[in-house]
């Protein structure tokens, strides 16, 4: 079930992209599901996070 609804959520995410919505925030939240399943997602969410943290130290 956390894989289904990680995926899910993630692919809701990517489509945001082109589509309306908030894909900034959902991609994420995605991410955070997976990385409970998988090594990969938990390294991509810590990837993300650190670009986000270093765009908030330039500002």
């Amino acid at each position: 079930m956390v894989i289904v609804a990680g995926f899910t959520v993630l692919v809701a995410g990517i489509a945001m992209i082109v589509l309306p919505g908030p894909a900034v925030v959902v991609i994420p939240i995605g991410l955070a599901i997976l990385a409970t399943e998988f090594i990969w997602a938990r390294k991509l969410l810590n990837s993300v996070k650190e670009r986000i943290e270093r765009l908030r130290k330039r500002d």
